[in-house]
């Protein structure tokens, strides 16, 4: 059985404030800011030192979102930005 995605899963992830809580290279854990590219196995996110590409399977990332913070594994969103949307189970 397909489990229902939640909203953040589904929702546009370019702009938000994000921080990777695990990461297969521990050299990632602890990149924070804002998400500024998306492809289908990457988050792109602009620190204070620059740009952080960080692959999306293998990582936990904690999203501020509407106003709380939500753990996202990103093995869940490994998806073109695009295609996410289609993933939503209806019902």
């Amino acid at each position: 059985m397909i489990a229902k995605m939640r909203e953040i899963e589904v929702h546009e992830l370019i702009g938000l404030s994000v921080k990777v809580v695990k990461a297969a290279s521990l050299d990632l854990v602890g990149v924070s800011g804002v998400v500024v590219d998306e492809t289908k196995n990457t988050l792109v996110v602009q620190t204070k030192s620059g740009g952080k590409i960080v692959p999306k399977e293998g990582s936990t990332f904690e999203f501020q979102f509407r106003g709380k913070s939500e753990l996202l594994d990103g093995g869940r969103i490994c998806f073109r930005p695009e295609d996410r949307l289609k993933k939503v189970k209806k019902g």
